[in-house]
């Protein structure tokens, strides 16, 4: 038995989200359908570096599954890409060690947040940016994001609905950048909680529009309480770009 690991890139546009769901269109399953056509009927079990919600797209996911099957790696990426839907593809596979995991082996992730600033958003970015049609104080979002950077409890910035206990995260960047009309958000951190990023994008958003001033970044993050935040972000402007492993 042979371990696959592989970087994957998608449209979250037509998915409910990237773990299998009853009745509903999602990234692993479609993978699954894939997999146990290769593998003659039989189900393989596909295991990603964390979820990704409905709507959310992916750049540089990575999942890993095991096979039995002696197919080389140009093979592999062949196949995979000949029978998966147009908005999957398989950017690169390896065949790695058997020890390795994709979701418990990560050491850090990195997320792109994209806003478009048009006055009139374009029908053909509409699921890939959000429209914010008043233009944001970026500097004012820089000056909050300081306040992000570092170790951190992150409980503001956390769905209220997660089981998750530890709640202490490490984010090592925070920038901006400025693509014409488009408004983009890199973060990379050591981990990430459930909606945590959308949570940040809201929360900076409010800030660029004058609604919060920078300076209550910080007192948002000492609050450790989730109505203190801003609201989430829409899903569609999340990218999941990079995914980090140990050593």
């Amino acid at each position: 038995m042979k371990r696959m690991k592989a970087m994957i890139a998608y449209d979250g546009s037509g998915f409910a989200g990237y773990q299998v769901q009853p009745d509903s269109r999602t990234v692993q399953q479609e993978l699954m359908n894939v997999l146990k056509t290769i593998h003659k009927g039989q189900i393989v079990q596909v295991v990603a570096s964390g979820r990704t919600d409905a709507k959310v797209h992916a750049t540089g996911q990575v999942v890993h599954f095991d096979t039995a099957l002696v197919i080389p790696v140009a093979g592999w990426l062949k196949a995979l890409n000949v029978l998966l839907p147009e908005d999957i593809r398989v950017l690169a596979i390896e065949e790695t060690d058997s020890s390795f995991h994709a979701r418990y082996h990560t050491s850090g992730k990195t997320y792109r947040y994209k806003w478009d600033r048009s006055q009139i958003i374009s029908p053909f970015t509409r699921n890939y940016m959000v429209h914010t049609k008043q233009r944001p104080d970026v500097a004012a979002m820089r000056q909050a994001a300081e306040a992000v950077l570092g170790t951190h409890d992150f409980s503001s910035f956390c769905a209220a609905n997660t089981g998750v206990v530890d709640k202490v995260r490490t984010i090592r960047r925070l920038d901006f950048e400025e693509h014409g009309e488009e408004l983009h958000m890199v973060i990379e951190g050591s981990g990430f909680l459930y909606n945590m990023v959308r949570i940040i994008a809201g929360t900076l958003m409010e800030i660029g529009l004058g609604r919060r001033h920078a300076d209550e970044m910080a007192e948002i993050i000492a609050a450790s309480d989730r109505s203190a935040a801003g609201k989430t972000a829409a899903a569609h402007g999340l990218y999941l770009e990079q995914v980090v492993y140990k050593g």
